[in-house]
């Protein structure tokens, strides 16, 4: 649906450059919810408007939907950008036209016959909640109405990708997750393809299937959440993932484990649960089969998206080799397995 090639963005300032985007290349599959997190100036608003040209890259291409956007001249870019709609930080409605009215503004601006629109702006009032405040201003309105108010009108044309840019960060926690579901319903009810920037991990784990990571104007990470999640391979991903679940255990607790009788060893060791395995008893199991010993130091278990995910830091003791063949166990049933030491 969505390919970046060699993207580069480059803004010139009296006697500077600043590199917005530096070389990044990315894909985003039709009927997902990808996400895109990074830090304030690591370059990913300047990515999402390069997407759909509000900003021309200095070099690369962009494709959406097979389409070279990179490539349109103005007239072909306006009619390729009604099949791109955009929600905002800020929401950016018109202040003097009531709901009804700013959802039906693109409509005015593609020509549609007035009837027809009317039409479809009663099916997404009614989509995103909002069918009794069609004849309301949006003075009048919370900030989560106005942006389901926003993601209306960015449904109207029926596009083919939904651009989010920060649409969430001046919600509420509770406002923000009822946005989040939003969105989740319309992706599964029309397949449509949403990309989400934001600073928030948060939002990640609530909506996204896949996630990249930017950080210095490049992307340093791509994956499924859950994968990110579980096993985060740069310092950057790491510290959003903390964010959210903190790994880190803390010093009072750790201070508390250590020592074993003679004859057996002890690991320090953080188990990864994802999905189906974290309803599952493994870890009874293993000090049952294995006749090894298991000191819960930490554990938090959280969502991602729908699925059940955490960790847990266990101190395990036991003779070395039924302790290595209880590891083993573990990561045969599909758990990720980290041994932070030997204590």
């Amino acid at each position: 649906m969505i390919e970046v090639r060699n993207l580069t963005k480059i803004y010139t300032a009296p006697g500077q450059k600043i590199v917005a985007l530096d070389d990044v290349s990315l894909r985003v599959e039709k009927g997902e919810i990808f996400g895109i997190i990074g830090l304030s100036g690591a370059g990913k608003s300047t990515l999402i408007r390069c997407i759909n040209m509000l900003e021309k890259p200095t070099r690369g291409s962009v494709f959406v939907d097979g389409v070279e956007i990179t490539a349109l001249n103005e007239k072909e870019l306006r009619r390729a950008r009604q099949k791109i709609g955009m929600i905002f930080q800020h929401f950016n409605l018109l202040s003097s036209r009531t709901v009804f009215d700013n959802v039906m503004f693109p409509l005015e601006i593609a020509g549609i016959p007035r009837k027809q629109a009317a039409e479809r702006v009663r099916e997404l009032l009614d989509l995103v909640g909002l069918a009794d405040k069609a004849d309301v201003y949006p003075a009048q309105l919370s900030g989560g109405q106005k942006q389901r108010v926003g993601i209306a009108r960015a449904l109207a044309s029926s596009p083919k990708l939904l651009l989010s840019d920060e649409a969430t960060s001046a919600l509420d926690p509770q406002t923000t997750r009822s946005i989040l579901n939003l969105l989740k319903d319309i992706n599964r009810k029309f397949n449509l393809t949403i990309l989400l920037i934001t600073h928030d991990m948060n939002v990640i784990k609530e909506a996204c299937d896949r996630v990249a990571v930017i950080a210095d104007s490049r992307i340093v990470e791509v994956g499924n959440v859950l994968d990110v999640f579980s096993n985060p391979q740069t310092e950057t991903s790491r510290s959003f993932v903390d964010t959210v679940i903190n790994r880190d255990i803390p010093a009072d607790l750790l201070q508390r484990s250590g020592g074993c009788d003679s004859g057996t060893i002890s690991y320090l060791v953080r188990v990864s649960f994802i999905g189906a395995s974290a309803g599952k008893p493994l870890i009874s199991s293993m000090v049952k089969r294995y006749d090894v010993t298991a000191n819960i130091i930490y554990g938090k278990i959280d969502r991602v998206k729908d699925t059940p995910f955490g960790y847990l830091t266990l101190e395990l003791s036991g003779p070395s080799g039924q302790l290595n063949e209880a590891l083993a166990f573990l990561r045969n049933n599909g758990l990720e397995v980290e041994v932070l030491e030997d204590v």
